[in-house]
């Protein structure tokens, strides 16, 4: 009998959404539950995955817990975020409410470059500090893993700031993170009438400076390090995309794209034919882009957040992309102005009806197909050799996640095999 430093078991439900690749088509429908499950531990990681009777035969534990018939289930990964921020867009949120789009505001020194401003100003103590309060409220909601973008900086040096909070958070907290380059998220004030000009300086200098950081810090050797582009009316035309996303390739960054949010500019045909890992929002790309989708290797991310936030009616059409074969992913984009929520429940919530994906597609999307759309094999999933991060649900039903909104259902988070602590580790 082997030891192992943790035992769970009498799980009603042990849902493991296991898959080598991204999900599709109707393997999304497939949570991959165990009746009677049970998983042992070692060094942080699932050792054994079966029934209760399977594991507790072949392993035993000073440390055991009974789920006395809960869901057990993998922490939910978010691959699309912007935490890393000073100040909020409070006075936006009403200005929303009174009918303002997010492009007017944008447009009118809002939006984006408000949170700019505020996040050049901040000390990057300052931002830590408020960073490892969000990874708080999304770690009590579940998620284990999370994608951090920077993007608020928009200048080398503010956007390295951001990179150095992003170490420290993930130094400090919990939470896995998975770090992006995103200083093409906006013009910047001093570039408003020259947006050539900006993008030269990201591809001249900022991705070179970004890398040379990546090397130097704790995330190189551990996993991808992405480039990540706002193809949008507003913000980065096609064509500046397609630079700033090939001299990011040619550094050796893995690459990301919002598209699609709001008008389609070609970003996804772009995207998916650079390689993208994942391709982001998708609320107007095409059916031709569509199909390119479904036969690439590129995951397409939906995010309800941002439509619920803005009080819409349109959300991207993620019931089109499952069902044309596409990989999909959700997140909540956590940030300030179009999504402020850190609830991977309550996004999976959001899809489940507006966009019509059924409890065990959101959760596939929010567990293992957002872990391939951020380069991790360690997360997403419960199977042997990977990072043991679970939860325990006070539910016995893992589709209650999806069906109960406005509160929160995990009971526990465990965390590489041991309690997970808010706040510093």
């Amino acid at each position: 009998m082997q030891n192992a430093d943790l035992i769970i078991h009498n799980a009603g439900q042990l849902v493991t959404c296991a898959s080598s690749k991204p999900k599709r088509g109707a393997a999304m429908l497939d949570v991959g539950i165990i009746a009677g499950g049970a998983v042992a531990v070692v060094d942080g990681k699932f050792a054994g995955v079966g029934t209760s009777a399977e594991i507790l035969a072949a392993f035993q534990s000073d440390k055991t817990i009974d789920a006395e018939g809960r869901v057990v289930s993998p922490g939910f990964v978010d691959p699309h975020t912007h935490i890393v921020y000073a100040g909020d867009r409070l006075n936006e949120f009403e200005m929303k409410i009174k009918g303002a789009d997010y492009l007017e505001i944008l447009t009118s020194g809002g939006g984006i470059i408000s949170t700019v401003k505020q996040t050049r100003a901040a000390s990057t103590e300052a931002l830590v500090e408020r960073g490892l309060s969000r990874l708080d409220k999304m770690l009590a909601c579940g998620t284990t893993t999370v994608e951090i973008k920077t993007g608020y900086g928009l200048d080398t040096v503010a956007e390295l700031k951001m990179l150095t909070v992003i170490e420290e958070l993930d130094k400090s907290h919990a939470l896995d993170i998975v770090p992006t380059f995103l200083a093409a998220h906006a013009i910047p004030p001093e570039f408003r009438e020259n947006s050539e000009a900006y993008v030269n300086l990201i591809c001249d200098s900022m991705l070179s400076a970004a890398w040379k950081w990546f090397v130097g810090s704790d995330f190189h050797g551990r996993g991808p390090f992405f480039c990540d582009v706002f193809c949008e009316k507003g913000a980065f035309t096609l064509a500046q995309s397609k630079k700033i996303l090939e001299t990011a390739k040619s550094l050796g960054f893995k690459l990301k794209a919002h598209v699609d949010q709001f008008t389609n500019l070609g970003g996804s045909r772009l995207a998916i034919a650079m390689g993208s890992v994942s391709i982001d929002h998708l609320d107007a790309i095409s059916d031709e882009e569509i199909a390119l989708l479904a036969k690439s290797d590129t995951i397409g991310m939906v995010i309800p957040t941002e439509n619920f936030n803005a009080g819409k009616t349109e959300f991207a059409n993620a019931r089109k992309l499952i069902d044309s074969g596409c990989a999909v992913a959700l997140s909540t984009d956590y940030n300030p102005g179009s999504a402020p929520c850190p609830s991977q429940p309550m996004a999976m919530a959001i899809a489940c009806r507006y966009q019509k994906l059924s409890p065990a597609e959101a959760l596939n999307a929010a567990t293992i197909n957002a872990a391939f759309a951020i380069g991790s094999d360690k997360a997403g999933s419960i199977e042997i050799g990977k990072s043991a991060d679970m939860l325990m649900l006070d539910s016995k039903d893992y589709r209650a996640i999806a069906y109960e909104f406005g509160g929160n259902l995990v009971k526990d988070v465990i965390k590489k095999g041991v309690p997970a602590v808010l706040g510093r580790i």
